[in-house]
Order: C-alpha cells, then structure tokens, then sequence
C-alpha cells in the first residue's frame, strides 16, 4: 500500500480482506455442517449396528480426501454481494448453520444405513465401503451449495475448487475398486447400489439447497449497488 502511486490500491486491500473473510465462512458452513453431522451418525449407529461402521483408517482417509475440496475455498470466487458490504462474525448463524445442516446430513446418512442394512442386506465390508462413498460425495455436494447464498447453479466456482471436487468425487465412486481396496477395508458394490447412492447424494444437495434458504434468510447480505457505495 505505501508504494503504489495512487489510493485505489486501499479499496483493492479492502475487498482482498472481504474475499478472505467470505471464504473463511465458507470453511466454517462447510467443516463443521459436515463434522456435526459425522457426529451424529456415528453416535445413533451403534444403537442398530454390531460393528464398527466405519473403520479408524477409513475415517482417517475419509477426512484426508473431504479436506482437499476445502483447501481449494482460499482461492475460490466470491459473489458481488458478499464483498459488497463489511461482514461481521456472527456465531449465532453458524452455530444454526451447524445444527441445521448437521443434522440434514445425519439424516440422509440414516438413509443410507436403511438402504444397505434392509435392502442391500449389507456385510459389513460392503456397510462400510457404502457409507464411505456416500458420507465423501456429500461432503463434497455440501461444499458446493453453502459456498453461496444464491441457488448454487447461480455462482460459479473457483477453478481449483471444482478440479478438488471432482476429483474426490471421482475417487469416492472408484475406491471400491482400486488395488489396495481390499487393504483398506473396502469391497466392489453392485452397479444398482452405487447408482442409488449417488441418487441419495442428489437428493441431499437438492435438500441442502432448500434448507440454505431457510438458514441464511435472517442475515442476507445488503444490496450490492447501495453498499458498494461505501468502498
């Protein structure tokens, strides 16, 4: 700032801190919406399971993978409106945000168990290998929507953001079948589940969306041309 020859570099500095403040937030919706709902699922399981429903290294290498997508948030776009204004931390919405999202995504879990206890008739390799895939690819999906306040098809993505995502996605899908799969733990699925979990996954994303609504409804961010005024 003191050797640029003119003061159009103080509102640069601003919104470079908006854009990281906006991406920190991210970070937070993201992390601890997942981590909750993590939480949850594995503290219900046992109630109905006789195993462990995820082992110590597949927990270890679930979190490895769904940490990838949110080392890209840094570097992501961040929409108008959210730079357009001072932010303040506000732990009331993300302790909502938290359990809102939390517990949505401890449900489509409890689906998921459903859906490989009663109808898959799962071992538990096959119980465990289902979950993973499903517990990444919307770890990965929620990402995606609570980045954004507006419909998530609506704002687009860093690059590195989507590269990160597609690639934990794409591992998710074929980590039953990779070399050392046996290794760790994991079985090949049959075609029909793997499409259906990947359907679960679609309707998670579809119900996060709805519920984003209903969560960032109390603190939408100002109109950006009134707002950006003040910059």
């Amino acid at each position: 700032m003191l050797l640029e020859p003119d003061l159009g570099v103080l509102r640069a500095g601003v919104l470079a801190g908006r854009r990281s403040f906006a991406n920190t937030l991210k970070y937070l919706y993201t992390t601890q919406s997942a981590s909750f709902g993590n939480m949850l699922s594995m503290a219900v399981a046992p109630a109905f399971l006789a195993f462990l429903p995820l082992t110590a290294a597949q927990i270890l290498l679930n979190n490895f993978l769904s940490d990838l997508p949110a080392m890209a948030l840094p570097s992501d776009t961040v929409d108008a409106e959210d730079v357009a204004a001072p932010r303040r931390w506000d732990l009331a919405a993300l302790q909502r945000s938290m359990l809102a999202f939390g517990a949505l995504s401890s449900v489509f879990d409890l689906l998921t168990f459903g859906l490989l206890l009663f109808v898959a008739r799962a071992t538990p390799a096959t119980f465990r290998t289902g979950w993973f895939v499903e517990s990444l690819l919307t770890e990965v999906a929620v990402a995606l929507v609570v980045r954004t306040r507006r419909p998530f098809f609506r704002s687009r993505p860093g690059r590195w953001l989507v590269i990160a995502s597609v690639a934990v996605a794409a591992v998710a899908l074929a980590i039953p079948w990779i070399p050392a799969a046996a290794t760790l733990g994991f079985v090949p699925l049959p075609a029909w589940l793997l499409a259906t979990l990947v359907g679960v996954t679609l309707s998670y994303l579809a119900a996060v969306e709805a519920l984003k609504r209903l969560v960032f409804r109390r603190h939408a961010a100002p109109p950006p041309g009134r707002a950006a005024a003040r910059i």
